[in-house]
């Protein structure tokens, strides 16, 4: 822990006063000349005045985030400490990532803990396109840190002082009807459970729904299966499927706590087993998910609905066995 013990006279007036724009103003002063450890005792001090009933837990979560997001590395190492339970609790995107965006894996490995939060930070690197060499990580993901070639390139996050932003995948719009049937043999199988665990923060933390089934026959005995009397449909690309799985996992919908793209990543190799039926193997050889993935047929769809809030409408057939699955799960403001 980088020591913090020293006179800070402006600080703790701010702290005793309970001024939180204060503090805030002072975060930002802090921040434009890189006073990193000034920084790191206005996130302290606002998190122990709690204990003394003063609500000052924004400045300390924006202290936080601004040291992940901009700080040296050791600064952002003693935000991701893994004794620290309450790092990254309120912020607006898992810490993990906001740091990844700035920092380089090879700058942040040699003042980190060895434990699940620097997994983590790897997995987001790659994410982010560096090489990140065999280092002994906790197995967090039981996926292969380094990006395969049948991946796509995933939609990221991109961080700001104030705000964020994150944008879907750039998908397909060129759209045919398709004529939905009711009645096709339904069949059990994993993938309605994969689905809800990809976008729990939707269901359990928002006010978001998930539904799929699966069924012989094509799409639209998929979508008739579903409920859908009306809907329309185009074909994706595998990788643009799965780029759409992984930004559904990596999110939090509308209220709930966004977990990453490392884990919107995890969330749609899960799906992609689970329409396998391959989760009793897990974990996969990536070369046996790339195979399955390129053997079924992928299709976005909606039922000429506009476009609002989060959404994950995915259609999939497999032509060799003679089944069809449709997924729809979505969350609004």
């Amino acid at each position: 822990m980088l020591d913090d013990q020293v006179a800070d006279a402006g600080l703790d007036a701010l702290i005793q006063r309970g001024d939180l724009d204060g503090l805030i103003r002072m975060i930002d002063d802090r921040c434009s000349t890189h006073d990193w450890a000034g920084v790191l005792r206005v996130r302290d001090d606002s998190r122990r005045a709690v204990e003394t009933g003063r609500q000052l837990w924004p400045a300390a979560t924006l202290a936080e985030y601004r040291l992940a997001l901009l700080a040296d590395p050791e600064y952002v190492a003693t935000v991701l400490d893994e004794s620290d339970g309450l790092s990254g609790r309120f912020t607006i995107g898992p810490l993990t990532e906001v740091a990844a965006q700035h920092h380089s894996w090879g700058d942040l490995v040699e003042h980190l803990d060895r434990g699940p939060r620097a997994a983590f930070v790897a997995h987001e690197r790659a994410i982010r396109g560096e090489p990140i060499e065999t280092v002994d990580l906790v197995q967090v993901l039981d996926i292969p840190t380094t990006l395969q070639t049948w991946e796509p390139a995933y939609a990221l996050a991109t961080y700001a002082d104030g705000g964020a932003e994150f944008p879907m995948p750039d998908l397909p719009d060129d759209w045919s009807h398709v004529t939905t049937v009711a009645g096709a043999e339904v069949l059990d199988d994993e993938v309605d459970l994969a689905v809800r665990q990809l976008v729990e923060p939707w269901l359990t933390e928002s006010n978001g729904r998930a539904e799929s089934i699966c069924v012989v026959g094509d799409v639209g005995d998929a979508l008739g299966g579903l409920g859908v009397r009306r809907a329309r449909a185009c074909e994706l690309e595998p990788s643009e499927a799965i780029a759409w799985m992984a930004w559904a996992g990596a999110n939090g919908g509308a209220h709930g706590r966004r977990r990453g793209a490392a884990a919107g990543r995890f969330g749609a190799w899960w799906l992609l087993a689970a329409l396998g039926d391959l989760l009793d193997d897990w974990p996969l050889d990536s070369d046996e998910l790339a195979t399955l993935a390129g053997d079924l047929t992928w299709f976005r769809w909606n039922a000429h609905e506009p476009g609002i809030g989060w959404s994950l409408q995915l259609a999939i057939t497999d032509p060799s066995e003679g089944v069809a699955w449709a997924i729809t799960a979505s969350d609004q403001r």
